[in-house]
């Protein structure tokens, strides 16, 4: 291993001296490309430089061993050892975190869809509870966001809402957030004070170019109709509505919010693509999911991931076992010791699979 990091440093210092030549100065294509690799390359080299310097302190400490030393001194050297050993495990363990292959869709932007589950209004109102929090953390990230389509229920919740998140590493961070998030709480409809279980769906889907997916014109049959619900004159009384069938897998995709039916088309085809990017990546992982499932989870639409008890103020995630006391705070998007825990979570489990 300490051959290939090796290897790996030498590149970025080779990539660091063609950045500063005049010549790659003045092709700006050839310039972000190498700056791209060298971004990607610069934390596995730091820490491998600092595990380095930890290991040849190291090195001398244990040599100081070997001479004659008084016994206060001894103790001293002795317990700077035991500090410096744990360090550089540490150090390398975090070395072979960032030498795991990386998911190509990490730094995407992405498309999410919530959905109210079981539950009735209950559900369309935690649907939209849930809403705001990626909303919320999205602000705190200082990410921008887009509604795509929304089915309001009209009582401040939704049957359905779909909307982008863009902002660098926004797949990185979503991406454990798909599956089945349930509620447990007692409605403010509920006069007997009753709690009640309802549940909505997540979907985190990477944004995909053109380049990633391509689609045939002829599998797509494309319907326009008059816009329902809320939206101004112009809105409802043109056909400016637009629904997308992808004929081979059946998925349906209705898009209205905007006045423009292009417009409307364009977020349509956007969210198709990230549909069916998705669905041929779970066909593709399915094989080795059936062998290995992750510990955060298959990322199946229909695996229950989280519960939020309300009445305990409590949310626990089931993948890992994690409880965080914190709810409103969690509600209001300060989900980042979630996030966190699910990626450290979901490291390990690769690295022990390395090991394996």
């Amino acid at each position: 291993m300490l051959e290939k990091l090796e290897a790996l440093k030498d590149k970025y210092i080779e990539i660091s001296e063609k950045i500063s030549d005049p010549e790659t100065l003045s092709d700006s294509q050839k310039l972000q490309k190498l700056m791209k690799e060298q971004a990607q390359l610069e934390p596995l080299v730091l820490k491998y430089d600092e595990y380095s310097q930890v290991s040849s302190q190291l090195a001398e400490s244990k040599e100081m061993l070997n001479d004659k030393l008084d016994d206060d001194f001894r103790e001293m050297v002795k317990e700077e050892v035991k500090e410096l050993s744990a360090r550089e495990e540490e150090l390398m363990q975090e070395i072979k975190v960032l030498l795991l292959p990386k998911d190509p869709n990490d730094e995407k932007d992405v498309i999410v869809e919530i959905r109210a589950g079981v539950g009735g209004d209950e559900a369309g109102l935690f649907a939209g509870n849930l809403l705001r929090m990626y909303l919320r953390y999205a602000e705190r990230q200082g990410w921008k966001t887009e509604f795509i389509s929304v089915n309001d229920q009209g009582i401040g919740g939704y049957k359905e809402v779909i909307f982008s998140i863009k902002g660098r590493g926004a797949y990185s961070k979503l991406k454990y957030e798909s599956g089945v998030h349930r509620v447990q709480r007692v409605p403010e409809t509920e006069s007997s004070g009753r709690i009640h279980t309802s549940s909505a769906t997540v979907a985190v889907l990477p944004e995909v170019d053109d380049i990633d997916i391509e689609i045939n014109p002829n599998d797509v049959r494309v319907d326009v109709f008059r816009s329902s619900g809320n939206g101004g004159q112009c809105v409802n009384t043109t056909d400016s509505a637009v629904r997308l069938t992808h004929i081979p897998t059946g998925i349906v995709i209705s898009c209205q919010d905007e006045k423009s039916q292009l417009k409307n088309k364009d977020k349509a085809f956007k969210v198709l693509k990230a549909r069916l990017y998705d669905l041929y990546q779970q066909e593709q992982n399915a094989e080795l999911a059936e062998t290995r499932k992750s510990q955060v989870g298959s990322g199946d639409r229909s695996e229950r991931i989280r519960t939020y008890n309300f009445p305990q103020g409590r949310v626990t995630d089931h993948r890992i076992g994690m409880t965080i006391y914190k709810l409103d705070g969690f509600m209001d998007g300060d989900i980042t010791e979630m996030l966190e825990a699910l990626l450290t979570s979901d490291q390990a489990e690769k690295l022990q699979a390395v090991a394996e």
